[in-house]
């Protein structure tokens, strides 16, 4: 038995050793002939590979202008396993003009894996970015005697003009969350922060290029590693075209110099965006190379949020220009009709409730109240509206019908416009209110149907709103991008949008619009011959009131609707209507009247008093 068992186990451990050694020569069959990955690890060192940025792609406006270009600009590159032999420090301290600390700290944050976590002293390293020509030129005459150290070629971009910057955005270092995002970055890549240069980065980005090139002992470059069979070249990004047209986006940036606000534009047919102005700005040219982080800290500084793209990040009331949306509302509803007139006793009065109004005539029907901006009438349409169980049954399902209305208009929710931070406002729902109060009517809520209460929205909504009625009835999702090189906008980018309200009810309130600009509260609009169309609208504040415009031209044929908001502004005929109708000319007739070229100097030298409260 002893025998036996010696016998079997010696045949147990042969069998073991034979299955190693077996499983070994697969593996070694496998390695160097069926793959190089091992030969290529044992020698990386021998290998540099050395990426090809792309060049990003060009930003032209509406009308061909180039907004956004590149510029070449170079990286110093470094291989930290390299540099350690033979370095001259202050060599290459004097070369690049920075100090010895300066050098240690840029190396030490180079191996300090919490901040580069890709670190690798045997791969390229960022040293220092963006370099200029005349820095290049200098560092490239010594590079021989800086071992090491590599340049790495790249571009910057630079900003033609002093305009759009809330559009524009801009590009800086990728962040180690957004490396971790996309595999496509490395640490020391470039993105786009804000804007279309964010929106539009995997189109702007483009693709890169690589080469694989041979080093000898010294590592000193030798060539492309087999003859660049393994190299591919760098796909450059597409090309933008903007809808903005750059000359009315001047002319608004000019016009709120001075003033906290926004302008916006759209064309009503494309739902393409003609101007975006956001007050107070700054200048993209500032927020470029290596000035930009002192540039961003200088601006997030400011108290009055230059940063901040109000036009869709600001969330205010609408004012008076929401009733528009109340008529709309109503008609389609069946809660009133064209010729129902309610009474204004200088405004809506009822059972010990009050909410002013100016004076006018009373009672009136549905476009003069349009044209004269009656709060009365408004507030007795929603308060019907509301309390009428007859039709709803409850208030909630009567709150959730108007909710409904106001959602298809494009409020509530973001619209989905092409640029990174849009705000969705604030329409309040049945749900909203049983939250708010025990028990609620029409008279509860009666402010949202001046656009002020709980209501609120941003600028492109508003701007959204009168491209909607222009249009009758529909929109396409405002974008500020009109075409991409070699590629199809997203599609609701081209969709028509419909709301709930129905076509009469559009026809009714653009009389109303005609009407005001005519001789109601938008009558500084009458001398004009292109048949604006308008609506004032004063926001109530803590301070002093907003002053609200939002409107269109030509009346049946529009090319532009336009809202303006400027905080503290007051009255809406105060900046709000001179402001839109010189956009509105601009566009149209392709200049400026004199008359109207005044009116702009007057207005861009207007400033508003907002104290030193910090926004």
């Amino acid at each position: 038995m002893k025998e036996h068992g010696t016998e079997y186990r010696k045949y147990v451990i042969g069998g073991v050793a034979v299955l190693i050694v077996t499983i070994y020569i697969i593996r070694l069959f496998t390695l160097q002939l069926m793959s190089d990955d091992y030969k290529k690890n044992a020698d990386s060192n021998a290998f540099l590979k050395k990426i090809d940025y792309p060049s990003r792609g060009i930003i032209t406006a509406r009308n061909g202008e180039l907004m956004v270009y590149n510029q070449p600009a170079y990286d110093i590159m470094v291989v930290i396993n390299e540099a350690k032999h033979h370095l001259d420090t202050l060599e290459l301290c004097q070369t690049l003009d920075i100090t010895r600390e300066d050098f240690d700290n840029r190396m030490a944050a180079i191996k300090d894996r919490s901040k580069n976590p890709g670190y690798s002293p045997f791969t390229q390293q960022v040293f220092m970015n963006q370099l200029s020509d005349e820095e290049f030129s200098m560092f490239q005459e010594k590079i021989y005697r800086f071992p090491g150290f590599y340049v790495q070629k790249r571009s910057i971009r630079q900003y033609e003009y002093p305009y759009a910057a809330h559009v524009l955005g801009d590009v800086a270092e990728v962040s180690q969350g957004e490396i971790e995002e996309d595999d496509y970055y490395q640490p020391g890549d470039y993105i786009g922060k804000l804007g279309v240069e964010r929106s539009y980065e995997k189109y702007l980005r483009g693709e890169k290029g690589v080469q694989i090139l041979l080093r000898d002992a010294h590592g000193r470059i030798q060539g492309s590693y087999r003859h660049g069979e393994l190299d591919h070249s760098p796909v450059p990004g597409k090309n933008l075209t903007l809808g903005i047209d750059l000359k009315l986006q001047a002319l608004g940036e000019r016009l709120l110099e001075g003033k906290i606000g926004s302008v916006v534009a759209i064309e009503p047919k494309t739902g393409e965006v003609l101007c975006m102005v956001s007050s107070p700005s700054y200048d993209p040219r500032i927020m470029v190379g290596r000035k930009r982080s002192k540039s961003q800290r200088e601006l997030g500084l400011d108290a009055w949020k230059p940063l901040l793209n109000r036009s869709i990040m600001g969330q205010y009331p609408p004012g008076s220009t929401f009733k528009t949306t109340q008529a709309l509302t109503f008609l389609t509803e069946g809660v009133i009709t064209s010729q129902t007139a309610y009474p204004c006793y200088h405004g809506f009065v009822f059972k010990g409730l009050r909410v002013g109004c100016h004076g006018h005539g009373s009672p009136l029907p549905l476009v003069p109240a349009i044209s004269t901006s009656c709060n009365g009438y408004f507030c007795w349409g929603l308060y019907h509206m509301i309390n009428n169980k007859e039709k709803y049954g409850t208030v909630q399902v009567a709150m959730d019908t108007w909710r409904d209305y106001m959602v298809s208009m494009g409020f509530g929710y973001q619209l989905g416009v092409d640029l990174p931070g849009e705000k969705r406002g604030l329409i309040p729902n049945s749900q909203f209110y049983d939250k708010a109060y025990k028990t609620w009517n029409g008279l509860s809520i009666i402010s949202i149907a001046i656009g002020q209460g709980e209501v609120n929205a941003t600028p492109l909504q508003i701007a959204n709103l009168g491209a909607t009625i222009a249009n009758r009835g529909w929109f396409i999702t405002p974008h500020v991008v009109k075409s991409i090189e070699g590629a199809q906008l997203d599609s609701i980018y081209t969709q028509r949008r419909y709301t709930k309200a129905s076509r009469e009810a559009y026809d009714y309130v653009v009389s109303g619009m005609r009407s005001a600009a005519l001789g109601g509260t938008c009558k500084a609009l009458a001398h004009y011959d292109f048949m604006p169309c308008g609506k004032t609208g004063t926001a109530q504040n803590r301070g002093h009131d907003h002053s609200v415009f939002m409107g269109f031209a030509p009346m049946d044929d529009p090319k532009i609707a336009v809202a303006v908001y400027v905080e503290n502004g007051g009255w809406g005929a105060t900046y709000g209507v001179p402001i839109g109708g010189l956009i509105m000319e601009l566009y149209i007739n392709g200049e400026l009247s004199e008359a109207s070229e005044k009116k702009a100097t007057d207005i861009q030298n207007k400033r508003i008093n907002y104290g030193s409260e910090s926004r």
